[in-house]
């Protein structure tokens, strides 16, 4: 049998199947975590309902507007600009400090070595 003598029919057949195996796979797991997020968010979401409900608020807590997520991401982009502008940050040390060890059988590679040449 040469080289070249492919059964090129049995070649294209295994390929198209290999394809089409990963692409149903992938639809088949794309399925399957769509059905578990929605059972996860059922069963997360189940709890808070069984909370009791909020006491009834006075009348000057419910004249004052609620703060939003867009007044939270201001302040603090707000206070982040004043720190760095204001030069307020950590101060690293400039100074190295090397302390001197002597050398004794815990850290010294001498006693760890083998005398084989007698």
């Amino acid at each position: 049998m040469t080289p070249l003598a492919i059964n090129w029919s049995h070649v294209w057949l295994v390929t198209g199947l290999g394809f089409c195996m990963v692409i149903v796979l992938l639809v088949v797991l794309i399925f399957i975590l769509k059905l578990l997020g929605a059972v996860i968010s059922s069963a997360v979401k189940a709890p808070k309902e069984a909370q009791p409900k909020a006491i009834a608020q006075t009348p000057a807590a419910q004249a004052a507007p609620a703060a939003t997520s867009a007044d939270d991401d201001l302040a603090a982009i707000a206070m982040a600009l004043h720190l760095y502008f204001n030069g307020v940050h950590d101060v690293e040390p400039t100074e190295i400090h090397i302390k001197r060890v002597e050398r004794s059988g815990w850290n010294s590679k001498l006693y760890g070595m083998n005398n084989l040449h007698r």
